[in-house]
């Protein structure tokens, strides 16, 4: 690929990082940095803001402002519980952070195929290619995690570390990212191998992986939304309590095709 090809995708990086660091940390300490520290500082930082910010508000919303409506009393999480699932989910940030400034270097590099402007193909291929990327993000997401239950070493020594959540009075948002750093970045790994597979709009690329940290938080407040075919928390919240079901990630799609569908309604009906 040539400079001209590539320089955009480079531009954008920085820009980001101007924007991020700029605001968040003295020039003095990150300017010096070499681009690709630069990237993992801004993700890293970026990623712990948003993780932050987002448990503590909608912890604060659904368990103080709006008590009772939507978690019952007894099945509110323990302050010491979601301290501890910060605690984990902060010690594997660092690594969690790897993974797009991984990706944003190899975009960068020319070595996926990304574009940088949706005017580079048209909205409608851009759609396209969008749907496609989802698809197979689902799809790989599934298998990912299904196999960390089914291949038992996978379970012990990674995957077990996000299973000690199985109540609804143990999960909270701050559980959407508590995970062992290995696991965490296993399951978000297709979302950069489908950047070899299939042509991906750059920034939506980046804005998905950060999105994760809200999609997380968003499955594990044990609120059933209702919204079908969304794998929402209803549906994860049995997952936690059966081990066996509702592995996917975005859509109830992949269980439905694979045999490992369980719906909360379901359950609801079957406790009456």
């Amino acid at each position: 690929m040539n400079g001209t090809y590539l320089n955009p995708f480079l531009e954008e990086t920085a820009f980001y990082n101007r924007i991020v660091l700029g605001s968040l940390v003295p020039n003095g300490l990150w300017a010096p940095l070499p681009h690709f520290f630069q990237t993992w500082l801004r993700n890293y930082l970026g990623g712990s803001l948003l993780y932050l910010v987002s448990g503590v508000l909608w912890c604060f919303y659904i368990y103080y402002v709006k008590r009772s409506l939507y978690i019952p009393k007894d099945a509110i999480p323990s302050n010491k519980a979601m301290l501890l699932q910060i605690y984990v989910a902060m010690k594997a940030m660092p690594w969690y952070s790897a993974l797009p400034t991984i990706s944003e270097y190899m975009v960068e590099n020319g070595w996926a195929r990304c574009f940088s402007r949706i005017s580079d193909v048209s909205w409608h291929a851009y759609l396209m290619y969008l749907a496609i990327y989802l698809i197979f993000v689902e799809f790989g997401i599934y298998w990912m995690h299904r196999e960390l239950h089914d291949i038992k070493p996978l379970y012990k020594y990674l995957h077990a570390t996000h299973h000690i959540y199985n109540k609804q009075n143990t999960l909270s948002p701050f559980a959407g990212l508590a995970f062992h750093p290995i696991d965490g970045i296993l399951q978000a790994v297709p979302h950069v191998i489908a950047l070899f597979v299939v042509p991906m709009h750059f920034t939506t690329h980046i804005a998905l992986l950060f999105i994760e940290a809200i999609w997380t938080a968003n499955i594990h407040d044990c609120i059933h939304a209702k919204i079908w075919p969304v794998m929402g928390a209803g549906y994860h919240t049995i997952h936690h309590t059966t081990y066996r079901h509702n592995y996917g990630h975005y859509t109830i799609w992949m269980d439905w095709m694979f045999g490992t569908l369980r719906d909360p309604i379901d359950d609801e009906l079957k406790v009456l």
